[in-house]
Formats: C-alpha cells, sequence, structure tokens
C-alpha cells in the first residue's frame, strides 16, 4: 500500500540535519522547530494561524473545544470516517449526530445535514463537522450557506487533505476552524503522531494554544480544564522538511490516480454508473475541486474477494472502512440501528483503497490493474 523507504531514503540526509539541530539545542516539546514549521505551515496554506499539537485526533478535539463546543450541544458529522472524528465530539462533552453521505465522493451529504437541522433535537446543534474524505473537499457551498442560515459553526476534519482545494481556497482554510493529522502515511507526515490546528480566528488560535498546554495562559496558573497535547520538537524539524517536499509529491500523486484512470479505463473495467455492476467504478474528482488523492479508492461488488485475490498476488490494499461509525460497539448508546445510514453501510461493503504513493511506478500500477483484470475475468 506504501513504501516510505522511497520517500525517506532521499532525503534522509536533510532529515537527520533537522533532527540533530533539535538535539543540539534540547528543542524537545514545542520549540523552535514548531514554531518554524507553524510558521512556514501558515505561510503554505495562506492561513493566519496554525497551531501544532500532538495527533490529528487532538486536533479535532483542541478545535471543537475551541469553537465553544461542549456539554449541552451536539454536533453533525459523518457515519463515514475513522473513529476520531466521532470520538473527539464525545471527548469534548457533546453528542454526535450522524448524516449520510453522497456516494460519488463518500463526503457528507449536506441534503441530510439540512434535515437535522431543521429538525427538533435534544441538544442544540452546535456545529457542522465535514471531513474532507481521501484527499477531496466536501461541497462546500453547501456548508457555507447551512453556516449562515442555521447560525453553526463549521469545523473541517481535513485529516486526510493538506493541499487538496475547494474552488481555489485550500483546506484548511474553509471553516471557522480545521483539524490536520500527521500521521506517518499522511501525504505531509511526521515520523511519528502529530496534527495541526488552523483558523483565521486569532481568538479561537488563543484558545487552542491555551488548551494544548493544560489550560496555562501563564505558567502553572491554569484558567480550565486543558490537555497535553503539544507537538514534539522532533516531529516538528520532520515536519518542516517534508513540506517543502510536498508540492512535487502530492503533483506525482495526481499524475499516479490519473494513470490509474486510464489504465482501467483502457482494460475494459471500469463503470459509469454510480454502483457497481459487475466490474468497478473509479474515484471522481468533482469540478472546481482539487483532489490530493491521499487515498484512490474504487467500489466493487465483491470487495472481500478481490482484495483476497489482490493479497494471494502479493498486492496491498485497505478498506477505509469496513464498518461505518453508527455500527461502532463503543457508539450503540447513539441508537442508530442497520439501516440509518444506507450510503455509508453500502460504501463499506463495497470501498477498496488500492496502492497509491508520490514513488508507485507505472508497472506497479500496471499489475494492479492486470491483477483486478484477471479476478473480474
Amino acid at each position: 500500500m506504501l513504501d516510505l523507504a522511497r520517500q525517506f531514503t532521499p532525503i534522509r540526509e536533510e532529515l537527520l540535519a533537522a533532527l540533530a539541530n533539535a538535539l543540539d539545542n534540547r528543542q524537545f516539546i514545542l520549540g523552535q522547530p514548531v514554531a518554524d514549521f507553524e510558521a512556514a505551515a501558515a505561510q503554505s496554506l495562506g492561513v493566519a494561524e496554525a497551531i501544532g499539537c500532538s495527533s490529528g485526533t487532538d486536533a479535532i478535539w483542541l478545535a471543537l473545544a475551541a469553537a465553544g463546543i461542549g456539554p449541552g450541544c451536539s454536533v453533525i458529522t459523518t457515519p463515514f470516517s475513522f473513529f476520531a472524528s466521532t470520538s473527539a465530539i464525545v471527548r469534548a462533552g457533546a453528542r454526535p449526530f450522524l448524516s449520510d453521505i453522497d456516494p460519488v465522493t463518500f463526503n457528507l451529504a449536506p441534503a441530510g445535514v439540512e434535515k437535522l437541522l431543521q429538525e427538533t433535537q435534544s441538544t442544540p446543534i452546535g456545529a457542522i463537522l465535514p471531513v474532507h474524505l481521501y484527499g477531496q473537499c466536501v461541497d462546500w457551498t453547501s456548508f457555507a450557506r447551512l453556516k449562515e442560515e442555521y447560525g453553526v459553526a463549521l469545523v473541517e476534519d481535513a485529516a486526510q487533505a493538506w493541499g487538496a482545494s475547494y474552488e481555489g481556497r485550500p483546506a484548511g482554510t474553509l471553516g471557522d476552524i480545521a483539524a490536520f493529522s500527521f500521521y506517518p502515511t499522511k501525504n505531509l507526515n511526521a515520523a511519528g503522531d502529530a496534527g495541526m490546528v488552523t483558523t483565521n480566528n486569532a481568538q479561537l488560535a488563543e484558545r487552542v494554544r491555551m488548551l494544548r498546554q493544560h489550560g496555562m495562559r501563564e505558567r502553572y496558573h491554569h484558567d480550565e480544564m486543558g490537555w497535553n497535547a503539544r507537538m514534539d520538537g522532533f516531529q516538528g524539524a520532520v515536519l518542516s522538511v517534508n513540506l517543502r517536499h510536498l508540492p512535487q509529491r502530492n503533483q506525482q500523486r495526481r499524475k499516479a490516480a490519473l494513470r490509474y484512470h486510464s489504465l482501467f479505463a483502457a482494460a475494459g473495467l471500469t463503470e459509469s454508473a454510480t454502483y457497481p455492476a459487475h466490474g468497478i467504478v473509479l474515484p471522481k474528482e468533482m469540478a472546481g475541486r482539487h483532489h490530493i488523492w491521499h487515498q484512490y479508492v474504487i467500489r466493487t461488488c465483491r470487495r472481500d474477494e478481490l482484495r483476497a485475490f489482490l493479497t494471494s498476488r502479493q498486492i496491498g490494499s485497505e478498506i477505509y472502512y469496513p464498518s461505518p461509525l453508527h455500527r461502532q460497539k463503543a457508539l450503540e448508546y447513539l441508537g442508530y440501528a442497520e439501516g440509518s445510514f444506507p450510503e455509508a453501510e453500502r460504501a463499506a461493503r463495497e470501498v477498496l483503497a488500492l496502492p497509491i504513493f508520490p514513488e508507485i511506478r507505472a508497472d506497479e500500477q500496471q499489475c494492479v490493474v492486470n491483477a483486478i483484470a484477471d479476478f473480474l475475468s
């Protein structure tokens, strides 16, 4: 699925020099390496404030807490995402309300969200948390309208979307506040856990900085219950190096995605319908959106059989995600039954992520396509 050796080997000396600088200056928690990365990240996105933190999960919680989300309110999000999208809402003390996805992009569908906003809820809805899944932004025009009409905050879960954009505006700059993950498999990756919160609101940024340091504005004086959610200096150093290489890497990913499109079309394996019948349905880049292809996810009816076949050919694949969030044991208390979100449930049965990373070779992609052709034949 991913060969990080191909990414790190060419820049090994650059990375070691950055780590040595952090070590020599004893910059282990926050410090100059993190401050330098925060400044470079803010400039890269064109956002006023970029605050490094310990993980993408902590970034979502920090963003929600800074936006005033807590006990007595609820947040609408998608049932088709990594667990952190919902667990961070629960950790903030709020109630998650789930709404179904668009079957083409797999992103949260605005129509269902608006229906929830129109209904009387047991707890007031304070925010919408859309997830830019697989590296493609949600339909932001629709969500911006919902914000204006219903007076809710918009918190972006941009964990998979550094470098993606909507009508020329980067992910992480669209909402009131946004959260990124720099898990080692992400397009912009650390050498461990790390995350970031971005915003153009100085007050929200100041609150995030306070919350990531145990609720301190002044050392050893705690204004409220925060958390230890600081970024390590080593991760800041690694991220600064990787950020410099990211534009080229994302360009290579887009080239690889287009190559998959061409190879599958040439092999006659693609179906143009929304749902697969006998072949596969390819992922689509929607108009006005710049997809950075964090994942290349196809749909197929015989997904589990196909994955087993690929494994037998020593070809990696992954399922993002095999079970929608409303079917997770930890969230049973929300009261959603099987069938509550048919699009998310169907996607969970049909999606399969194929190998994609900047350094993947054309012959390797051809091998993937040939294997799928053999399976379907």
